[in-house]
């Protein structure tokens, strides 16, 4: 029996970013009983030349919602990139994950042939079927941010594990 692209997705960015504001719970509890101010967690990056966090969870929401929108026909909402705490990024998590709660299942499903053109860097466009896109470039782009941006969390000190991680849909 196969999998439907509705149920390879949806599913999967819906745990993953309720996850990552499970994370972000998590960090803004670090952050009040430590005494500090969150700004220093959501500014924070590994390395001088990637992204700090804010833009992980910014990016964590994009590629799931694009993905959805590709896949769909339908447009994704577009958000402004304004947030700068822990609690606007926890709404912009939940927003992107209400949205794609509104997807049927019937515009994703069926998809798996369909061309997608999207956006590499500035200046270059893929193309690729949505079953690749789906599993080669949408899914792999979510879970690198979630990673990185649980990496930096834990790397300032947040009490995480691979269970915050993997939390599931069922928590």
């Amino acid at each position: 029996m196969s999998i439907s692209m509705s149920s390879a997705s949806v599913p999967v960015f819906q745990t993953m970013l309720t996850n990552l504001s499970h994370l972000l719970a998590k960090a803004q509890t670090y952050a009040e009983t430590k005494k500090f101010d969150p700004v220093v967690l959501t500014q924070y990056r590994l390395a001088p030349d990637m992204l700090p966090f804010t833009r992980q969870v910014l990016i964590a929401c994009d590629a799931s919602k694009l993905c959805v929108a590709r896949l769909s026909g339908l447009e994704a909402p577009k958000f402004d990139d304004t947030e700068t705490t822990l609690s606007e990024l926890m709404v912009r998590i939940q927003k992107t994950i209400d949205w794609i709660k509104t997807v049927p299942a019937s515009a994703l499903d069926g998809s798996e042939l369909k061309s997608i053109t999207f956006p590499v860097g500035k200046d270059k466009t893929r193309t690729m079927t949505g079953e690749d896109y789906l599993k080669h470039w949408a899914l792999p782009n979510l879970f690198f941010h979630v990673t990185t941006a649980y990496a930096i969390l834990r790397h300032n000190g947040v009490d995480l594990g691979k269970a915050d991680y993997l939390l599931g849909p069922n928590a």
